[in-house]
C-alpha cells in the first residue's frame, strides 16, 4: 500500500493573505467506530474555513481523516477533535466543521463546531450564489 493513515496535517502558504475568502470542502466518506459497540459510524464532513497565513494540503487531510477509521469516538468528540487539530496547524480566521452522521438506531446526528480567531470580524456577506450539493455524494 503506497499510502497509510496519518495524524500529520501539512500546510502551504495562503496565496491571497490580504483577502478573506472561503474554502469549502466536502468529505463524504468519513468513518470511525462507535466506542460502545465497536460498529462503524459513517459521516459526511463539511469543512468551511477562511484561511489566515496557511491552507491545509489536501492529501494530508485525506490521510488524517482516514486515521479515524479504526478509532472509537463519540460523534461530538471526534468532530471537535478534528476542528481543534485543524485550528492548531492552520490558525484560520474562521473555521466551521459540520459532521452529518448517518442513521444509527433511527437517529441522525449532526454536530457543528466553529472557531473564530480572536478579533476577527467577517466582512458583510454578499450572497450571489450558494454551493450546490455535490452530485457524487450520498444523502443530504
Amino acid at each position: 500500500m503506497a499510502s497509510k493513515p496519518s495524524k500529520k496535517l501539512e500546510t502551504f502558504d495562503n496565496p491571497f493573505i490580504a483577502r478573506d475568502y472561503r474554502i469549502h470542502m466536502e468529505i463524504p466518506e468519513f468513518t470511525c467506530l462507535c466506542p460502545k459497540t465497536g460498529q462503524p459510524d459513517f459521516a459526511r464532513l463539511i469543512l468551511d474555513y477562511i484561511p489566515d497565513k496557511k491552507c491545509v494540503e489536501l492529501k494530508s487531510l485525506k490521510l488524517y481523516i482516514w486515521s479515524y477509521r479504526d478509532e472509537g469516538a463519540f460523534h461530538e468528540a471526534v468532530t471537535n477533535q478534528i476542528l481543534d487539530d485543524l485550528v492548531a496547524v492552520l490558525k484560520p480566521r474562521y473555521m466551521r466543521l459540520i459532521a452529518k452522521f448517518f442513521v444509527r438506531g433511527g437517529i441522525f446526528t449532526n454536530v457543528i463546531a466553529e472557531h473564530r480567531k480572536k478579533g476577527w470580524k467577517p466582512e458583510p456577506a454578499v450572497f450571489l450564489e450558494a454551493f450546490e450539493e455535490q452530485s457524487n455524494t450520498r444523502g443530504d
